[in-house]
C-alpha cells in the first residue's frame, strides 16, 4: 500500500519531491502551494471488479402438463400471479405463488400446507367463499371450478401440476425451453425464469473473498457511467472452478441488491462494482498529494502556517485519494501544503 502511495507523490509533487528534514529544498523548486485541512474520520480503501447487470433468483420451471406446446411467452416477458407461464395441448399452465412446488393432485378432503398455499392464492385471484386453511372443503372445490371455467380449463375441482406451476413471486422469462410446437418431455424443464428484482452478480475470484461481507454497501457503475449504491445481499458458500490448466478460475458468486435505483432494461449487462478492501476508523489524514518524500527517509507535510515548516509523519492506509497520517505535533483542524491547481 505504501508504495503505491510513493508512486503517487512522486507523480504529484514532481520537481519538489526531495525535502531535508529542516524544510529546506534538496531538489528542483517548490511548486505554489494552497492548503488541506488534517481530518479525522473513517479512510475507506476500495478495489473494483467486474460483475454483470442480471435479476435475482433464476431458475428451470418444470410442469405435469403433457403434449404438444400450443403457446410460450417471448423470453423477456414478466408472468404474475394468474397468468399463464405456457399453453400445453390447448390448456394453459398457471403461475401462483408459493414456496411449495406442486407435487400431488389437491381435491376434497386433503389437507396439508399446499392446500392453504392454493386457497391464498385463489383469495388472492378474487375467488371467495371459502375459508383460507389447510382444509380442502367442498367451499374450495366449488373456488376452484369457478377459476378452472374461467381460465378455459374442465371443471372438475381438482388441481394438479399439469394446471398450475406454483413460483415465489412474479417471474421474467430468460428462456424458452420448449417452443411452440414441442412436445413435453417429463422431467425437463419447460422455461428458464428469474425474479423481477434487479441484482448485480459478481464471480468473485476466491482469493478476494474477503472483500465481500452480507449487508456491506457497495458502488455500482453501470452502463453509461452512472453510479448508484448497492448493498451485497448473498455470498456463496461453495467456490465454483471453471476452465483449466492457466486458465482455471475459481469463483465465488456475490449478489448485490439495488433496491429502488433505476438500472433500465439491459440483462446481462457489464458493470464495475467498487468493494470495500480496507476500512480504518477514526484515524487523521491528508490528501495524498500533500505527503513530501524527505531525503533521509519516510514522509512528512509541510505547515501551511507561512513557517514553511515541515512534520515527519507515519503513513497508513490509503483510500479515496487520502491517506492516514499520525506523528508528533499532528492534530486534527491543522492546515497543510497542498500544489495549487
Amino acid at each position: 500500500m505504501v508504495a503505491g502511495g510513493v508512486a503517487v507523490v512522486v507523480v504529484v509533487v514532481g520537481g519538489a519531491l526531495v525535502w531535508d528534514r529542516d524544510g529546506s529544498e534538496a531538489q528542483g523548486a517548490q511548486a505554489p502551494l494552497a492548503s488541506a485541512v488534517v481530518s479525522r474520520g473513517d479512510l475507506v480503501d476500495t478495489e473494483k471488479v467486474d460483475g454483470k447487470l442480471t435479476y435475482d433468483g433464476i431458475r428451470d420451471v418444470w410442469t405435469g402438463a403433457s403434449g404438444v406446446v400450443t403457446w410460450a411467452p417471448e423470453e423477456g416477458a414478466t408472468v404474475e400471479r394468474g397468468k399463464t407461464l405456457l399453453s400445453v395441448a390447448g390448456k394453459p399452465v398457471t403461475l401462483m405463488y408459493g414456496g411449495r412446488p406442486m407435487y400431488r393432485t389437491l381435491r376434497e378432503g386433503v389437507s396439508g400446507k399446499d392446500v392453504r398455499q392454493l386457497e391464498e392464492n385463489l383469495r388472492a385471484l378474487g375467488y371467495g367463499g371459502l375459508t383460507v386453511d389447510d382444509e380442502f372443503t367442498g367451499a374450495t372445490a366449488d373456488a376452484v371450478e369457478e377459476w378452472q371455467d374461467d381460465r378455459g380449463l374442465d371443471q372438475t375441482g381438482v388441481v394438479d401440476a399439469a394446471q398450475v406451476v406454483f413460483l415465489s413471486g412474479a417471474v421474467r422469462v430468460r428462456e424458452v425451453k420448449a417452443p411452440e410446437g414441442k412436445r413435453t418431455v417429463q422431467g425437463q424443464p419447460v422455461l428458464r425464469v428469474a425474479g423481477t428484482r434487479r441484482v448485480v452478480h459478481v464471480d468473485l475470484d476466491a482469493d478476494k473473498q474477503d472483500l465481500a461481507k452480507k449487508g456491506a454497501g457497495v458502488t455500482v457503475e453501470l452502463p453509461g457511467g452512472t453510479t448508484v449504491k448497492g448493498k451485497i445481499s448473498k455470498v456463496g458458500d461453495v467456490a465454483e472452478t471453471t476452465g483449466s490448466g492457466q486458465d482455471q478460475k475459481t469463483t465465488v458468486g456475490v449478489d448485490i441488491s439495488l433496491g429502488k435505483a433505476k438500472t433500465g432494461r439491459l440483462d446481462e449487462a457489464p458493470v464495475s462494482v467498487e468493494l470495500e478492501s480496507e476500512r480504518r476508523e477514526g484515524v487523521l489524514s491528508v490528501p495524498v498529494e500533500a505527503l513530501l518524500a524527505l531525503r533521509e527517509g519516510g514522509f512528512g507535510v509541510e505547515l501551511a502556517d507561512g513557517s514553511g515548516r515541515l512534520l515527519p509523519v507515519e503513513v497508513g492506509a490509503f483510500g479515496g485519494g487520502r491517506v492516514e497520517v499520525s506523528g508528533s505535533g499532528l492534530r486534527e483542524g491543522m492546515k497543510v501544503g497542498v500544489p495549487a491547481e
